[in-house]
């Protein structure tokens, strides 16, 4: 058990961390520390956190987990306020989306004192966000990336691994560089793509009249457009390199498409069409399997 959570950022992940140690009985108190000072009120009000920080420094204080649940942009900046309170004996991990954009930050502002610093991301989310859906179950049966690097301590990172475990997580390990290509892939390119679709549609004079006709499959590709969009925009911004490479990915793909849909091709259009479909069936499959 942890004696005390330093909570940096309190919304909708921040927050659902908290209650999901309190559940699991894994910390004795939560401090909590946000930016902005209702959220944190509102975080202490919802039984979130024990104790209301004045500031990111003084939610460390004391601390033996700390929790960095902020946007990854603001990952270097949250870093140089809480340095001087870090010590080796602290776990220190983060939440974000993007992963060699934070270890960047962290290896210019914490240089030789990242032994205790576990860079992490949680496949958990909502389409909503802030500390009133803060969700203990959040993260129960999700998968959980831990991305290391070679100053970090081979005990710390077991001990993230532990906690993630007693959260119900399944945990697996990647370099940052390997975890920024696959989740361009997977999950920044199709957020960039629904909030494309989303612009395309209401850009038109109709379109507001055509959403009115979507049904349950425009729905679930386009759920992910109502994501936060400050945490979307430092997402695609920090890992803008290898979104680029998927996106050049995607445009082949879809300009086959279109050529088969222009020439008329039955069988090409057939053909790519399966080739999805088997895809998609597959990795349902494998998905399901774990």
């Amino acid at each position: 058990m942890f004696e005390q959570l330093g909570l940096i950022g309190c919304g909708l992940m921040g927050g659902s961390f908290a209650l999901a140690m309190k559940r699991a009985n894994l910390v004795k108190r939560v401090v909590g520390y946000s930016k902005s000072p209702s959220t944190t009120a509102r975080a202490l009000q919802l039984g979130v956190i024990d104790v209301e920080a004045p500031s990111a420094l003084l939610a460390v204080s004391g601390a033996d987990l700390v929790l960095l649940a902020v946007p990854v942009a603001a990952t270097e900046a949250t870093l140089k306020t809480i340095r001087h309170l870090i010590s080796p004996d602290m776990l220190v991990m983060d939440v974000g989306s993007s992963k060699r954009d934070v270890v960047d930050a962290a290896r210019r502002v914490l240089r030789n004192n990242m032994s205790g610093f576990v860079p992490c991301h949680p496949i958990a989310g909502s389409e909503v966000s802030g500390v009133d859906n803060a969700d203990a179950g959040l993260y129960n049966g999700k998968r959980i990336v831990i991305t290391p690097i070679d100053r970090t301590s081979p005990a710390k990172v077991r001990q993230a691994e532990m906690l993630w475990r007693d959260l119900g997580c399944d945990v697996i390990t990647m370099t940052p560089e390997s975890h920024d290509t696959a989740f361009a892939a997977v999950s920044h390119l199709p957020h960039m793509l629904a909030f494309a679709l989303m612009n395309s549609i209401t850009s038109q004079p109709d379109g507001r009249d055509y959403l009115s006709l979507a049904g349950p499959g425009f729905r679930d590709f386009s759920r992910i457009a109502a994501s936060d969009p400050q945490l979307w925009r430092d997402v695609l911004i920090a890992n803008r390199e290898e979104i680029a490479r998927q996106s050049e990915l995607f445009e082949r793909a879809m300009a086959q498409l279109r050529r088969a849909i222009s020439d008329g091709d039955g069988e090409e259009l057939k053909s790519l069409i399966n080739s999805a479909s088997h895809a998609r069936a597959n990795w349902r499959l494998t998905r399901d399997a774990h």
